[in-house]
């Protein structure tokens, strides 16, 4: 009893125990749910209407459209290209989904019988905007046409006998097909939809004949005008009511679709020292002085030289030709070695110019490969006997399993080549310079190819160069440099207020900038996503991150600082504030203006008024009016124009963007060589209503399911 009785005495200490017990499993729980939502957004790439979309699918998603750009001849894409890459193919998820959900609501599908049909036929619209179709489809005909799709699939397999590359494009082929096959299926699902939409959409010749007025009809005027900048802003009293009511007024305006983060920032770009560029030029005399030796191989000083631009020893068209020194290689002489000269692309340049030609630019051919073959050489020697007594080329090449037909080959095959191996030059070189019709047996390192070009065709000017360059870059040294000064100022900053106040001493400037977390770049500078991500995922107010290095070309420092982070939706009237000023100035200063031209019957009593008097014409309705007086176009002053009678003279002040307007219409007729066409009015205005209600109905679809791009967390 007296142990029962000591524990009673502990109530209160056991309630306090037990609460803080509680708040701490209440608060470890709601950690765990935090840090399991960290965790999915770290997984996922987006959220569309529910639906998670994994980072490996959508990275899977972006692979399949980059080898889809590969057979378009879009290979190697750059960070921007990148970029743009992904934000299509996110589009295309967040369209497919919101159309797949009302088609399931609607009963709309597309089945694989269809697709084969669509094919068949060749002639539906959605076939044009799929990738790879598209390629077969004849621009003359505007038609899908399977019968090319067959040839290439057999071109393919016959240059993949002797050709690495062709093989791999033939692989890579039958790949992106079911592929493209599918993404048909998605865009015919879509386009019925649409279809279903159009039904919304009507014209008649009422709104054709008005429509084709608005655009050929043209009038003349008398344009009085005050402009607010005559009102001083200062004499204009805001409240905060008129803001609060011009924010209501204005809210739709102010919606955001995505994130938004407004920030300061510095940049510091890192620039080639004078020890860097001295260095360089030491390298690029060796060059120049070596180019003028015959007894050192201009592929060994390229390579030495480490130039920017290969050396193929074949002649270039000047399309393939670095466009800076076009002008200067059309200039020189044959042997002439240029001294190392400064280019507007912030490169150092040697050129050696050796001819200049006149060469086919196409060239039909066929050949016979022995490439691989044990007894090449021995082959290819009784091939060239047999052809010599007569045997047709064709045949030959059957008996070799081969087909020997013409083919046409453009020099820009070899132009575009990084580089090209001895057996490709020897091959090349044969192409542009054997005689017409004779077949030359060439021995290659892994066999031997017979050869013969049948016909040349379109011969260019072409230039056989040899070119060093180098961009005139920095070293790891200046790079130090640069980045230790760089460091200290973020280190001595500590905050946005410290980078405002340390930015003189250390000779930088703090910029504004507002990014969203559906952007790439911070101010256009290529590879400053991780600042991004920075922004929306870590940052705190007042906060300033830590130095983002090798952004930009490698060669930009930055340091970003949050000023203010906006989710999206409607934003708060304190975010644009300035920008809501604006319009409550707009609308005081006109009622000034307005009240100053009251009474006005005529353009002189306007002027009288202290009106200045432009003469305007060719004004129509779907244009905005351009005023020379205020420098400005005014598109509230077409509507009013066109709704005035000629001779007449406005019945009201009009209100624009930069000022307030009184204007008598002296003439109207209709735009000289134009005809009114009721069938094609109606169409082209039908056209026009369909686009806008498909992208209205699109963006309301958006508007109403949730939308979540975590993207930025991972590019």
């Amino acid at each position: 009893m007296a142990a029962i009785g000591k524990i009673r005495s502990w109530g209160p200490g056991l309630v306090v125990i037990l609460g803080l017990g509680l708040v701490g499993f209440i608060a470890q729980d709601g950690f765990s749910t935090c840090k399991g939502q960290a965790q999915m957004d770290s997984s996922t790439a987006g959220v569309i209407d529910g639906e998670k979309i994994e980072i490996q699918e959508f990275q899977s998603l972006v692979a399949e459209y980059q080898e889809l750009a590969k057979l378009q001849g879009q290979d190697n894409m750059n960070e921007d290209q990148l970029n743009s890459l992904r934000d299509y193919v996110w589009n295309e998820c967040v369209n497919n989904k919101l159309v797949e959900v009302q088609a399931a609501k609607l009963g709309l599908t597309v089945t694989e019988e269809e697709v084969v049909n669509v094919l068949k036929e060749g002639t539906h619209p959605a076939i044009s905007e799929t990738p790879l179709l598209s390629q077969f489809v004849n621009p003359q005909t505007r038609t899908f046409d399977a019968n090319q799709v067959a040839a290439y699939r057999e071109y393919l397999k016959q240059q993949s006998q002797t050709n690495a590359q062709a093989a791999e494009q033939a692989m890579l082929f039958e790949r992106c097909w079911p592929r493209a096959e599918k993404m048909l299926a998605t865009k015919i699902l879509e386009m019925k939809y649409q279809t279903l939409l159009a039904g919304c959409v009507m014209s008649n010749p009422v709104s054709a004949k008005a429509a084709f007025e608005n655009q050929n009809i043209e009038s003349e005027v008398v344009m009085a005008s005050l402009p607010y900048s005559s009102v001083n802003d200062n004499d204009i009293e805001v409240s905060d009511a008129d803001l609060k009511a011009k924010y209501d007024e204005l809210k739709e305006h102010f919606k955001t679709r995505a994130d938004l983060a407004e920030f300061k920032y510095v940049v510091a770009q890192v620039v080639a020292s004078q020890k860097d560029r001295d260095a360089l030029m030491a390298t690029m005399t060796k060059a120049s002085e070596n180019l003028k030796k015959d007894s050192i191989s201009v592929s060994d000083v390229i390579r030495e030289a480490q130039s920017q631009v290969a050396y193929l020893g074949l002649p270039l068209s000047s399309s393939a030709l670095p466009v800076d020194l076009v002008d200067t290689i059309g200039k020189m002489n044959a042997g002439q070695v240029t001294a190392p000269f400064e280019s507007r692309d912030n490169t150092l340049n040697v050129v050696k110019f050796f001819s200049k030609e006149n060469v086919a630019d196409s060239i039909e051919f066929r050949m016979i490969s022995l490439v691989g073959l044990q007894s090449a050489k021995a082959t290819a020697d009784s091939i060239m006997n047999s052809i010599s007594a007569g045997v047709a080329f064709d045949s030959i090449a059957k008996k070799y399993n081969q087909r020997g037909e013409k083919t046409w080959m453009s020099s820009k095959e070899y132009e575009g080549a990084p580089t090209l191996t001895a057996d490709n030059k020897t091959i090349y070189s044969n192409l542009l310079n054997a005689p017409v019709g004779q077949v030359k047996n060439l021995e290659l390192s892994q066999g031997n190819i017979i050869l013969q070009v049948t016909e040349r065709r379109g011969n260019v000017e072409k230039y056989n160069v040899a070119i060093v360059k180098r961009t005139i870059d920095f070293s790891n040294e200046t790079y130090n440099e640069t980045y230790n000064k760089f460091s200290q100022f973020v280190s001595e900053s500590q905050n946005i207020e410290g980078l405002e106040a340390k930015c003189a001493e250390y000779g930088y400037v703090v910029m504004d900038g507002q990014v969203t977390n559906a952007d790439h770049t911070i101010a256009n500078v290529r590879s400053s996503h991780d600042a991004i991500k920075w922004l929306f995922t870590e940052a705190e107010e007042g906060h300033i991150s830590k130095v983002f290095d090798r952004c930009g070309d490698n060669d930009r420092l930055m340091v970003v600082g949050l000023s203010k982070r906006t989710p999206k939706g409607y934003a708060d009237l304190s975010t644009v504030k300035e920008t809501v000023k604006q319009e409550v100035l707009r609308d005081k200063k006109f009622a000034k203006l307005a009240e100053q031209l009251a009474g006005a019957k005529s353009i002189a009593e306007a002027q009288a008024k202290g009106a200045r008097v432009d003469s305007i014409s060719h004004i129509t309705f779907r244009a905005p009016v351009y005023v020379p007086s205020i420098v400005m176009p005014e598109p509230a002053l077409s509507g009013a124009v066109a709704g005035t009678e000629k001779g007449a003279f406005s019945s009201h002040v009009v209100k624009g963007q930069a000022g307030a307007y009184l204007f008598q219409v002296v003439n109207r007729s209709q735009r000289e060589g134009v005809t009114f066409n009721e069938k094609v009015s109606e169409s082209a205005l039908r056209q026009q209503a369909l686009q806008q209600t498909v992208g209205m109905a699109m963006q309301e679809l958006r508007d109403l399911v949730e939308i979540k791009d975590n993207r930025y967390i991972f590019f």
